[in-house]
């Protein structure tokens, strides 16, 4: 592994098969208001930002303020009622994982709300393995820009081009790509994905270790 550096991790999705959830979370949430939650709805929402979700679901019209209160109750309610499912939504496999590769250097790059990447650190446990954690109110552009990686690679003092970043969503995909870094795939959101360079179930998947292996 000459070439690596760095592993750098989304959390919704990789750390945490926490996507339905947030979708549950924004039809009960949304219902509230009298807003039907679509498919559609559901499918723009995956790796976007708080901010921009709650622009394209409530409009443009509303304030700063109006956005950060939508977007924060819309949050506690999904800290609520992900609580219970905790620890079996973790991904399977990812603390083994990064316990194998705690030698690199362990970063996240997420567009989750800071309460939220507080909350999952926490029950998760693995907190302490992650030398930087960004997240979308830290950088100017959200993903599906590159800057999220590009601070957590700044972080690390690792050349962007020494990272491999494990994402779910096609906005980080792309966002990791911009960013210059190799990117894996983690199926718990979509099948297929393009440009990675590898795709997995989760951290248990073989496949991995013998890719990192040739890195």
């Amino acid at each position: 592994m000459n070439n690596l550096r760095a592993l750098i991790f989304d959390m919704d999705g990789v750390i945490v098969h926490s996507n339905p959830v947030h979708r549950e979370a924004w039809v009960a949430y949304n219902r509230r208001f009298g807003l039907d939650t679509t498919e559609a709805m559901h499918q723009r929402m995956y790796g976007k930002r708080n901010d921009q979700i709650v622009l394209d679901f409530y409009g443009a019209h509303l304030t700063p303020a109006e956005v950060f209160e939508h977007g924060a109750a819309k949050e506690a309610l999904y800290r609520e009622m992900m609580r219970p499912l905790l620890p079996g939504a973790f991904v399977p496999g990812l603390a083994p994982f990064i316990e194998r590769h705690k030698d690199l250097a362990i970063g996240l790059g997420t567009n989750a709300e800071p309460p939220n990447v507080k909350f999952i650190l926490e029950e998760s446990g693995l907190g302490h393995y992650f030398q930087a954690i960004v997240d979308g109110h830290q950088v100017k552009n959200a993903k599906p820009a590159p800057d999220i990686y590009l601070e957590v690679a700044l972080r690390l003092y690792v050349d962007p081009a020494h990272c491999v970043v494990f994402e779910d969503s096609h906005s980080g995909v792309a966002a990791a790509l911009a960013a210059g870094m190799r990117v894996v795939g983690v199926r718990t959101t979509y099948q297929t994905f393009e440009g990675v360079c590898l795709a997995i179930d989760d951290f248990n998947d073989p496949a991995i270790e013998q890719w990192l292996a040739q890195v």
